[in-house]
Protein backbone atom coordinates (compact mmCIF):
# COMPACT_ATOMS: atom_id res chain seq x y z
CA UNK A 1 0.00 0.00 0.00
CA UNK A 2 1.00 3.51 -1.19
CA UNK A 3 1.86 5.56 2.01
CA UNK A 4 1.68 9.39 0.47
CA UNK A 5 0.55 9.98 -3.26
CA UNK A 6 2.40 13.49 -3.52
CA UNK A 7 4.77 12.87 -6.32
CA UNK A 8 1.60 10.79 -7.56
CA UNK A 9 -0.36 14.02 -7.83
CA UNK A 10 2.25 15.96 -8.87
CA UNK A 11 1.98 14.00 -12.13
CA UNK A 12 -1.10 13.83 -12.09
CA UNK A 13 -0.91 9.74 -12.36
CA UNK A 14 -2.45 7.04 -10.01
CA UNK A 15 -0.20 5.08 -7.66
CA UNK A 16 -0.44 2.20 -10.15
CA UNK A 17 0.70 4.37 -12.95
CA UNK A 18 2.71 2.47 -15.71
CA UNK A 19 6.37 3.50 -16.76
CA UNK A 20 4.74 4.56 -20.02
CA UNK A 21 2.42 7.13 -18.25
CA UNK A 22 5.02 8.16 -15.98
CA UNK A 23 6.97 9.05 -18.96
CA UNK A 24 4.23 10.99 -20.66
CA UNK A 25 2.94 13.11 -18.22
CA UNK A 26 6.43 13.98 -16.96
CA UNK A 27 6.88 15.01 -20.85
CA UNK A 28 3.56 17.16 -20.96
CA UNK A 29 3.93 19.17 -18.17
CA UNK A 30 8.01 19.45 -17.85
CA UNK A 31 7.80 21.20 -21.36
CA UNK A 32 4.33 23.13 -20.38
CA UNK A 33 6.41 24.41 -17.00
CA UNK A 34 10.01 24.83 -18.25
CA UNK A 35 11.52 27.82 -17.05
CA UNK A 36 12.36 29.23 -21.07
CA UNK A 37 8.05 29.06 -21.60
CA UNK A 38 7.22 29.69 -18.03
CA UNK A 39 9.74 31.64 -16.20
CA UNK A 40 7.91 32.71 -12.81
CA UNK A 41 6.86 28.59 -12.60
CA UNK A 42 10.73 27.67 -12.02
CA UNK A 43 9.65 26.46 -8.81
CA UNK A 44 6.61 23.90 -10.08
CA UNK A 45 9.02 22.41 -12.90
CA UNK A 46 11.64 21.93 -10.28
CA UNK A 47 8.85 19.72 -7.80
CA UNK A 48 7.45 17.69 -11.21
CA UNK A 49 11.54 17.06 -12.03
CA UNK A 50 11.69 15.20 -8.48
CA UNK A 51 8.66 13.48 -8.47
CA UNK A 52 9.45 11.97 -11.86
CA UNK A 53 12.98 11.63 -10.86
CA UNK A 54 12.04 9.49 -8.34
CA UNK A 55 8.89 7.24 -9.67
CA UNK A 56 11.00 6.28 -12.90
CA UNK A 57 13.40 4.55 -10.65
CA UNK A 58 12.11 1.19 -10.01
CA UNK A 59 13.83 1.29 -6.65
CA UNK A 60 13.04 4.23 -5.35
CA UNK A 61 9.43 4.25 -6.10
CA UNK A 62 9.80 1.54 -3.70
CA UNK A 63 11.19 3.41 -1.27
CA UNK A 64 8.50 6.14 -1.77
CA UNK A 65 5.76 3.84 -1.52
CA UNK A 66 6.87 2.38 1.46
CA UNK A 67 7.87 5.08 3.53
CA UNK A 68 6.75 8.41 1.12
CA UNK A 69 9.30 11.21 0.71
CA UNK A 70 10.92 11.40 4.37
CA UNK A 71 12.42 8.27 2.93
CA UNK A 72 13.74 9.55 0.46
CA UNK A 73 15.04 11.82 1.55
CA UNK A 74 16.93 10.07 4.00
CA UNK A 75 18.55 7.68 1.71
CA UNK A 76 16.50 4.15 1.99
CA UNK A 77 17.65 1.63 -0.90
CA UNK A 78 17.08 3.59 -3.41
CA UNK A 79 20.31 5.97 -3.40
CA UNK A 80 20.90 9.45 -3.24
CA UNK A 81 18.22 11.67 -5.15
CA UNK A 82 16.95 15.03 -6.45
CA UNK A 83 19.56 16.06 -9.30
CA UNK A 84 19.51 19.31 -10.93
CA UNK A 85 15.91 19.65 -12.81
CA UNK A 86 17.11 20.79 -16.21
CA UNK A 87 19.79 17.67 -16.33
CA UNK A 88 16.90 15.50 -15.37
CA UNK A 89 14.86 17.40 -18.42
CA UNK A 90 17.90 17.08 -20.41
CA UNK A 91 18.37 13.61 -19.84
CA UNK A 92 14.91 12.62 -20.43
CA UNK A 93 14.60 14.65 -23.76
CA UNK A 94 18.23 13.69 -25.39
CA UNK A 95 20.38 17.07 -24.00
CA UNK A 96 23.26 14.67 -22.82
CA UNK A 97 22.95 16.12 -19.00
CA UNK A 98 25.35 19.48 -17.91
CA UNK A 99 28.47 18.44 -19.38
CA UNK A 100 27.09 18.62 -22.17
CA UNK A 101 25.15 22.42 -22.03
CA UNK A 102 28.93 23.63 -20.93
CA UNK A 103 29.99 22.72 -24.29
CA UNK A 104 27.28 23.30 -26.68
CA UNK A 105 24.70 26.24 -26.90
CA UNK A 106 21.08 25.41 -25.27
CA UNK A 107 18.76 22.91 -26.66
CA UNK A 108 15.67 24.48 -27.92
CA UNK A 109 12.21 21.25 -26.82
CA UNK A 110 8.74 21.86 -28.88
CA UNK A 111 5.87 19.64 -28.81
CA UNK A 112 3.94 19.29 -31.66
CA UNK A 113 0.26 18.02 -31.31
CA UNK A 114 -0.59 15.61 -34.28
CA UNK A 115 -3.42 13.54 -35.10
CA UNK A 116 -3.22 9.62 -35.13
CA UNK A 117 -4.18 9.70 -38.89
CA UNK A 118 -0.83 11.98 -39.46
CA UNK A 119 0.92 8.67 -37.26
CA UNK A 120 -0.50 6.82 -39.53
CA UNK A 121 -0.18 7.60 -43.20
CA UNK A 122 2.92 10.42 -42.39
CA UNK A 123 2.56 13.69 -43.02
CA UNK A 124 4.77 17.28 -43.15
CA UNK A 125 3.75 19.85 -40.84
CA UNK A 126 5.69 23.24 -40.74
CA UNK A 127 6.41 24.44 -37.43
CA UNK A 128 7.78 28.27 -36.45
CA UNK A 129 10.07 28.46 -33.46
CA UNK A 130 12.37 30.97 -31.93
CA UNK A 131 15.81 30.70 -31.14
CA UNK A 132 19.30 32.44 -30.60
CA UNK A 133 21.97 33.18 -33.38
CA UNK A 134 25.18 34.91 -33.81
CA UNK A 135 24.71 38.39 -34.10
CA UNK A 136 26.07 39.16 -38.35
CA UNK A 137 27.01 42.35 -37.28
CA UNK A 138 29.68 42.17 -34.94
CA UNK A 139 30.26 38.11 -35.38
CA UNK A 140 29.27 37.84 -31.68
CA UNK A 141 31.93 40.27 -30.10
CA UNK A 142 29.33 42.69 -29.05
CA UNK A 143 31.57 45.40 -30.48
CA UNK A 144 33.73 46.99 -32.73
CA UNK A 145 37.14 44.92 -33.25
CA UNK A 146 39.99 46.25 -30.66
CA UNK A 147 37.10 48.16 -28.40
CA UNK A 148 36.78 45.42 -25.92
CA UNK A 149 38.33 44.87 -23.11
CA UNK A 150 39.21 42.45 -20.26
CA UNK A 151 36.87 42.64 -17.33
CA UNK A 152 39.25 44.20 -14.43
CA UNK A 153 37.00 43.09 -11.74
CA UNK A 154 37.13 39.16 -12.56
CA UNK A 155 40.24 39.22 -15.10
CA UNK A 156 37.79 37.36 -17.42
CA UNK A 157 36.66 34.86 -16.10
CA UNK A 158 33.13 36.30 -15.55
CA UNK A 159 32.78 35.51 -11.63
CA UNK A 160 34.21 37.19 -8.69
CA UNK A 161 35.22 34.73 -5.91
CA UNK A 162 34.90 36.13 -2.24
CA UNK A 163 36.16 34.37 0.98
CA UNK A 164 33.66 34.37 4.14
CA UNK A 165 35.35 33.21 7.22
CA UNK A 166 33.05 31.30 9.12
CA UNK A 167 35.13 30.42 12.58
CA UNK A 168 38.79 30.39 13.25
CA UNK A 169 40.07 28.10 10.70
CA UNK A 170 37.07 27.63 8.64
CA UNK A 171 36.30 29.25 5.52
CA UNK A 172 34.08 29.61 2.43
CA UNK A 173 34.30 30.12 -1.09
CA UNK A 174 31.62 31.91 -1.98
CA UNK A 175 31.56 32.70 -6.29
CA UNK A 176 29.21 35.48 -7.62
CA UNK A 177 28.63 36.40 -11.07
CA UNK A 178 30.90 39.23 -11.69
CA UNK A 179 28.55 42.77 -11.15
CA UNK A 180 31.08 44.93 -13.36
CA UNK A 181 30.70 42.65 -16.75
CA UNK A 182 27.59 40.72 -15.99
CA UNK A 183 29.45 37.42 -16.25
CA UNK A 184 30.93 38.13 -19.63
CA UNK A 185 34.54 38.32 -19.02
CA UNK A 186 34.61 41.33 -20.94
CA UNK A 187 34.01 45.15 -20.57
CA UNK A 188 32.44 47.19 -23.75
CA UNK A 189 30.95 50.81 -23.62
CA UNK A 190 28.22 52.07 -24.57
CA UNK A 191 29.35 53.69 -27.77
CA UNK A 192 31.33 50.87 -28.70
CA UNK A 193 28.23 48.38 -28.38
CA UNK A 194 27.20 46.18 -31.95
CA UNK A 195 24.06 48.92 -32.87
CA UNK A 196 22.39 45.62 -34.03
CA UNK A 197 22.24 43.38 -31.13
CA UNK A 198 23.46 46.22 -28.59
CA UNK A 199 26.27 44.30 -27.13
CA UNK A 200 24.73 41.20 -26.29
CA UNK A 201 26.23 39.20 -28.84
CA UNK A 202 23.29 36.94 -30.08
CA UNK A 203 19.38 38.17 -31.51
CA UNK A 204 16.31 36.40 -31.48
CA UNK A 205 15.36 35.03 -35.23
CA UNK A 206 12.24 33.50 -36.17
CA UNK A 207 12.63 30.50 -38.38
CA UNK A 208 10.14 27.84 -40.06
CA UNK A 209 10.93 23.92 -39.94
CA UNK A 210 9.88 21.60 -41.94
CA UNK A 211 8.90 18.66 -39.85
CA UNK A 212 8.87 15.41 -41.58
CA UNK A 213 6.55 13.01 -39.67
CA UNK A 214 7.29 9.29 -40.67
CA UNK A 215 4.58 6.67 -41.33
CA UNK A 216 4.18 4.29 -38.29
CA UNK A 217 5.91 6.97 -35.68
CA UNK A 218 4.78 7.01 -32.34
CA UNK A 219 3.31 9.49 -29.20
CA UNK A 220 6.38 10.92 -27.56
CA UNK A 221 8.33 9.99 -30.62
CA UNK A 222 11.69 12.83 -30.87
CA UNK A 223 12.81 14.41 -34.30
CA UNK A 224 15.98 15.84 -33.74
CA UNK A 225 17.26 18.98 -35.61
CA UNK A 226 20.81 18.69 -35.02
CA UNK A 227 23.02 22.09 -35.07
CA UNK A 228 19.31 24.02 -35.48
CA UNK A 229 19.31 24.91 -31.60
CA UNK A 230 20.22 28.07 -29.54
CA UNK A 231 23.42 29.63 -30.94
CA UNK A 232 26.37 31.28 -28.20
CA UNK A 233 29.57 32.76 -28.94
CA UNK A 234 32.32 30.10 -28.84
CA UNK A 235 29.89 27.03 -28.36
CA UNK A 236 28.90 24.76 -30.84
CA UNK A 237 24.72 25.13 -31.26
CA UNK A 238 22.43 23.06 -29.82
CA UNK A 239 19.77 21.04 -31.55
CA UNK A 240 16.12 21.49 -31.68
CA UNK A 241 13.95 18.71 -30.52
CA UNK A 242 10.49 18.07 -31.47
CA UNK A 243 8.29 16.08 -29.36
CA UNK A 244 5.67 14.23 -31.19
CA UNK A 245 1.96 14.75 -28.73
CA UNK A 246 -1.11 12.88 -29.94
CA UNK A 247 -4.20 13.71 -29.38
CA UNK A 248 -7.08 11.52 -28.54
CA UNK A 249 -9.15 9.98 -31.64
CA UNK A 250 -12.65 9.96 -31.09
CA UNK A 251 -13.19 6.60 -32.43
CA UNK A 252 -9.91 4.54 -32.99
CA UNK A 253 -7.28 3.63 -30.59
CA UNK A 254 -3.81 2.44 -31.57
CA UNK A 255 -2.77 -1.03 -30.20
CA UNK A 256 0.69 -2.47 -30.72
CA UNK A 257 0.58 -6.60 -31.22
CA UNK A 258 3.58 -8.45 -30.92
CA UNK A 259 3.13 -11.70 -32.87
CA UNK A 260 7.42 -13.07 -32.66
CA UNK A 261 9.96 -11.94 -30.23
CA UNK A 262 12.03 -14.07 -32.30
CA UNK A 263 11.51 -11.70 -35.54
CA UNK A 264 10.58 -8.32 -34.08
CA UNK A 265 6.96 -8.90 -36.28
CA UNK A 266 4.47 -6.49 -34.70
CA UNK A 267 1.09 -5.11 -36.42
CA UNK A 268 -0.59 -2.63 -35.95
CA UNK A 269 -4.53 -2.43 -35.50
CA UNK A 270 -7.11 -0.06 -34.82
CA UNK A 271 -9.61 -0.67 -32.80
CA UNK A 272 -13.49 0.26 -32.02
CA UNK A 273 -13.19 1.67 -28.22
CA UNK A 274 -16.03 -0.19 -28.16
CA UNK A 275 -14.96 -3.28 -29.43
CA UNK A 276 -17.67 -3.64 -32.09
CA UNK A 277 -15.32 -4.31 -34.48
CA UNK A 278 -11.39 -3.60 -35.62
CA UNK A 279 -9.60 -3.07 -38.86
CA UNK A 280 -6.32 -4.55 -39.68
CA UNK A 281 -3.94 -2.59 -41.67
Amino acid sequence: MVKETGFYDMLGVKPNASPEELKKAYRKLALKYHPDKNPTEGERFKQISQAYEVLSDAKKREVYDRGGEKAIKEGGNGGPSFGSPMDIFDMFFGGGGHIHRERRGKNVVHQLTVSLEELYNGATRKLAVQKNVICDKCEGRGGRKGVIEVCPLCHGVGVQVRLHHLAPGMVQQISTVCAGCQGQGQRLGHRDRCKTCAGRKILRQKKILEVHIDKGMKDGQKIVFHGEGDQEPGLEPGDIIIVLDQKAHPVFTRIIIIKSRKSGLSLMIMSWRWQHSFTLF
